[in-house]
């Protein structure tokens, strides 16, 4: 079915709220500039937020030498309301895309992961014509609890575990105290994604890029993890390892930093 969808900002808290109601992961990146809301009529039945990563514009140098920070925008979270079909979600893109168009005439590119960590190939950028640039293998801790703990969240057990073996920092959880603590190290296969925002940037994508742009598609056969056993060993898992999405311990300052917002917004 196809619908009217329309793109409108809206406000960080409705934001947040929507996607941590409805996405399978709560944690929200931290550099958004655009929260937008996806209507058809007057409900709010999608939220996707417009921003970068952690590394803004070294993301864009890897792929684009002589692109910036300014030349793109990455999307940090994207879901719809599980009363609407599967297809909607491109349908949203599409919006989204018009939308950049028009208010963002700056913007280059629109650039996106699909988390095959969780078991997602992509096939909500596929069926949105998106092209595809390989993947890289990224890295996730699982806590006792089954909670999906990423290493940018793992401060606080960065610094018990330097204070355990009487290091002022640690960067990555050392094996021994992981396994005192009953964490697992895991690796998955992280999905690249690109839509160039003009026919003129289209046509020239792989003329200007780094990376060899695509439609020859991964598929869920391309997923694969592998846990760490020992120092600097890894081992391929058979099946995706569980985790607990709704599990919230060590990722619950990121979760709840929207909730004061509201209160400072009725002042």
């Amino acid at each position: 079915m196809r619908y009217d969808l329309k793109v409108r900002e809206i406000q960080k808290f409705s934001a947040v709220e929507f996607v941590q109601t409805h996405h399978y992961s709560k944690v929200m990146p931290k550099l958004t500039k655009h929260y937008l809301g996806i209507f058809n009529g007057d409900e709010m039945v999608g939220v996707l937020t417009l921003g970068w990563g952690t590394q803004p514009l070294q993301t864009i140098r890897k792929l684009f030498p002589d692109c910036t920070s300014e030349d793109y925008y990455e999307i940090g979270k994207m879901c719809m309301h599980p009363d609407m079909p599967r297809n909607s979600e491109s349908q949203m893109l599409s919006a989204v895309i018009k939308w950049m168009k028009t208010y963002l005439p700056e913007k280059k590119y629109l650039y996106t992961w699909a988390d095959g960590i969780v078991g997602k190939p992509g096939y909500v950028y596929q069926a949105a014509n998106f092209y595809y640039g390989g993947f890289i293998w990224t890295d996730v801790y699982i806590g006792p609890d089954g909670e999906k703990i990423h290493p940018r969240t793992s401060k606080q057990l960065c610094q018990e575990n330097a204070k355990m073996i009487g290091k002022d920092k640690v960067f990555w959880l050392t094996f021994d105290y992981m396994k005192l603590k009953g964490i697992r190290r895991v690796k998955g296969k992280q999905f690249r994604y690109i839509m160039p925002l003009s026919k003129q940037l289209n046509k020239k994508l792989n003329e200007n890029s780094v990376v060899n742009w695509h439609k020859n598609y991964p598929k869920h056969e391309d997923l694969q993890w592998k846990e760490m056993t020992a120092v600097g060993k890894y081992d391929i898992l058979d099946t995706m390892p569980e985790f607990r999405l709704d599990v919230v311990n060590v990722n619950s300052k990121n979760v709840n930093s929207h909730k004061g917002t509201l209160e400072q917004f009725l002042r």
